[in-house]
């Protein structure tokens, strides 16, 4: 199938945004920016009001949080990243409290509408198929659900593949704009990261099945299985860390027993260099973040091991990894964790968390033992 498509400009595109809608955007490394910048254009023009504005984590600007668009942009963000961050704290913007999980629920369920969802995909193959590339997580439940799709089609969002790939019947609206996604840097271990790292390691069985969260600690973590065995991915997303343990074999996923041989993950955030790693690899599924992090599905793996970062944890084992006091600094564990909340007790498996408290830079372990 080799159906043209019809392009319009950014411009033209978001017209189809009206006054009171919701709109959701596509997140981390794809959010759309040209149409970004043209829906701002028009609300600078006076000619929106009371739009809600929801994403996940997005890089790069966000200018429909600007204080100056109150009562123009209403953003309703379900994680507060560094470009929302302060705004959200002062009050002009407001954040969701949700299961990483559960974020597709919302557009889903009707809790929240989606009428115009933006998006990011890479050209289409011979069978009328693009990808949404880094970006699947509660992107694909918006796509399914909205009134109206506007893709941007850029050679530079990689052709994942798993749920990520769409059929062009799914988008409206077609805008071309090839610009390279946001690159995310992450700095280089320190000591004590590293010795963090090494200890974490020594935790992980040989056939573990991970799951890693932002930032250089799990990195560090990463940076320390080069010895171990069939090691797996099943994640929400993953960045530059895994890339050296796939080339040398220990990222294989031979002992998974959901996808096996597969990494399974729902957003990327990395260098280029990961999104050419996903580019066109039957090795990588980018699921609906319904999945990846759906307890049940998680539990079907034996010795699968989580580990994030967290901002506090007290002496009862209860874990903080969104706010300090008032002051929020992120969304909440981005997984359905096993040590955060129980799986039912008919597919309780054997299952740990490694929980890392950045502030004091001190290990903190929690077992379930089940």
């Amino acid at each position: 199938m080799n159906t043209p498509i019809k392009f319009t400009t950014a411009e033209e595109a978001v017209k189809v945004i009206k006054s009171g809608d919701h709109v959701h955007l596509s997140s981390v490394a794809s959010a759309p920016q040209c149409l970004i910048k043209a829906m701002c254009a028009r609300g600078e023009a006076g000619e929106l009001k009371n739009v809600h504005v929801h994403h996940l984590h997005t890089e790069g600007p966000a200018p429909y949080a600007d204080p100056k668009f109150e009562g123009v942009f209403q953003l309703d963000s379900l994680f507060v990243g560094a470009n929302v961050r302060k705004v959200t704290q002062s009050g002009y913007a407001d954040y969701i409290p949700i299961f990483l999980s559960e974020t597709q629920k919302l557009y889903r369920s009707g809790a929240v509408p989606c009428n115009v969802a933006m998006i990011q995909v890479c050209p289409p193959d011979k069978h009328g198929y693009v990808s949404l590339g880094t970006s699947v997580d509660a992107t694909l439940a918006a796509i399914e659900c909205a009134d109206h799709v506007i893709a941007v089609v850029n050679k530079y969002v990689p052709r994942a593949f798993g749920q990520a790939m769409i059929p062009l019947s799914k988008i409206d609206l077609f805008v071309q704009d090839d610009q390279p996604l946001v690159e995310a840097k992450f700095s280089e271990p320190s000591d004590v990261e590293k010795a963090i790292g090494a200890h974490c390691a020594e935790l992980i069985e040989d056939g573990a099945t991970l799951q890693m969260g932002i930032g250089a600690i799990p990195n560090a973590v990463l940076a320390q299985l080069g010895n171990h065995k069939n090691l797996g991915i099943h994640t929400e997303m993953f960045a530059d860390g895994v890339l050296p343990l796939v080339r040398k074999g220990v990222i294989n996923g031979e002992a998974k027993k959901t996808d096996p041989g597969k990494m399974v993950s729902t957003f990327l955030m990395g260098s280029q260099e990961v999104y050419n790693f996903i580019d066109d690899n039957p090795g990588v599924l980018m699921m609906d973040v319904g999945y990846t992090n759906d307890p049940y599905v998680i539990s079907q793996n034996d010795r699968f091991v989580a580990i994030n970062s967290a901002i506090q944890v007290d002496l009862t084992g209860q874990v903080c990894a969104d706010s300090i006091g008032t002051k929020f600094c992120r969304r909440a564990e981005r997984r359905s964790s096993p040590c955060l909340r129980s799986p039912p007790r008919a597919y309780r498996r054997s299952l740990r968390c490694s929980i890392l408290e950045p502030a004091s830079l001190r290990p903190a372990t929690i077992s379930t033992g089940w």
